[in-house]
């Protein structure tokens, strides 16, 4: 039996970076395909930043339920790979893939209560009638996100993170130039706002979709995985994938609720409290996005000692992303409290000059420093979460 690369390398170090470094980058990918999404709106117009983060937290609120679910698809595949059971990835793969298609059918019909969800927000007319054109934009390609989260597992399950690195880039050098074109209407685009953001998005989920397709339906994959012969619904497999998948999920999910309730009440209080909350949220998912990554590879890494019966070896990759990932938080930290000005002005080319600009600067500068102190709680929080939620045993059949 060929071994998985976290299992050849004996450093918990070694391990870590390995599996959970790619993956913190593909998560940094991410981050940036979303921070100059906002980044290019906030030149765009103040509606636009002030529609662009409620409306996707909102969205990503009712997504990140789902991505969840499916992304347990990681742990079984972890643990079939742990035992040696190379012949179940394919049924893992394809029940993820069957929850995807329903995921698509859900989150599209949100689109119809996009109007009196911002309703009760309070937020500005203007802000309303933007958050629910990029809100039903992303949900109505939400299914990509998802189907694109599960296939990613076939790589992050067994070890090999680096694919998952590679698409991620692509969806990001894809997304950027387009999300710039369609937002001012560049070369042969016409100019559509925050419209032209989301379709970008939803764009990019496809490109990142089709990649992971042609990278796992090889014939050299078919044969071992068993991935097309596997490919019907398998009841009892998917009941252990909703049984473990839905309580974890629906804990992250109360986590980014809470985010989620706070920013939509925060502009019930002004266009300029909202923007400067906004931004700053943008800039926290620097930290956030990258600890998701640990917290993906920690859970790769635990499935596998645990398929593979080592446990001392579960714990010792969780302790292992803590200290490497707190590095970079402090750093980052630094950054948010001593030159929170530099990253704020980033976003503030549509507010130039005037009361505005200062405004926003100044709740921002509180803000971020606010945000310094709970990061690293956060980064605790998250690793070892995924640890615990995602270790729960079954049988290998």
């Amino acid at each position: 039996m060929t071994l998985p690369p976290t299992q050849k390398t004996k450093s918990p170090y070694r391990r870590v970076i390995s599996i959970s470094v790619p993956l913190a980058m593909s998560m940094a990918a991410t981050t940036v395909m979303e921070f100059t999404d906002r980044v290019f709106l906030a030149n765009y117009s103040l509606e636009a930043i002030a529609a662009v983060v409620p409306a996707g937290i909102t969205q990503f609120l009712f997504l990140a339920f789902f991505v969840g679910v499916a992304g347990y698809v990681n742990v079984f595949i972890a643990q079939y790979t742990g035992a040696g059971a190379h012949h179940r990835v394919g049924a893992c793969l394809w029940q993820g893939l069957w929850f995807a298609l329903l995921s698509a059918i859900v989150l599209g019909s949100l689109i119809f209560i996009a109007e009196p969800l911002f309703e009760f927000s309070g937020h500005p007319i203007e802000v309303q009638r933007l958050e629910v054109i990029y809100f039903s934009i992303l949900c109505g390609g939400a299914g990509l996100n998802v189907a694109a989260a599960t296939l990613a597992c076939f790589f992050s399950g067994r070890g090999y993170t680096r694919p998952v690195l590679a698409v991620s880039f692509l969806g990001m050098l894809f997304n950027i130039p387009l999300d710039y074109a369609l937002i001012n209407g560049l070369w042969i685009f016409p100019e559509l706002g925050i419209t032209g953001a989301g379709i970008a998005t939803v764009s990019s989920w496809g490109v990142m979709l089709l990649a992971y397709g042609l990278l796992i339906f090889t014939r050299k994959n078919i044969s071992r995985f068993n991935l097309w012969q596997s490919r019907g619904f398998d009841r009892e497999l998917f009941r252990r994938l909703l049984k473990f998948g839905v309580p974890g999920s629906l804990q992250f999910c109360l986590d980014v609720f809470a985010f989620t309730f706070f920013i939509l009440m925060v502009g019930r209080i002004g266009k300029y409290e909202l923007a400067a909350t906004n931004i700053v949220f943008s800039i926290n998912s620097l930290a956030f996005m990258p600890a998701m990554g640990f917290s993906m590879g920690v859970s790769t890494l635990t499935g596998q000692a645990l398929g593979g019966n080592r446990p001392a070896d579960a714990v010792k990759a969780a302790n292992s992303s803590i200290r490497l990932l707190l590095i970079y938080v402090l750093c980052l930290d630094l950054v948010f409290i001593f030159a929170p000005q530099w990253l704020l002005s980033i976003f503030m080319g549509a507010e130039s000059a005037g009361p505005a600009r200062q405004e926003i600067m100044r709740l921002g500068t509180i803000l971020l420093r606010i945000v310094a102190v709970y990061v690293c709680v956060d980064a605790l929080y998250m690793v070892y979460t995924s640890m615990l939620t995602k270790a729960d045993p079954f049988t290998l059949n």
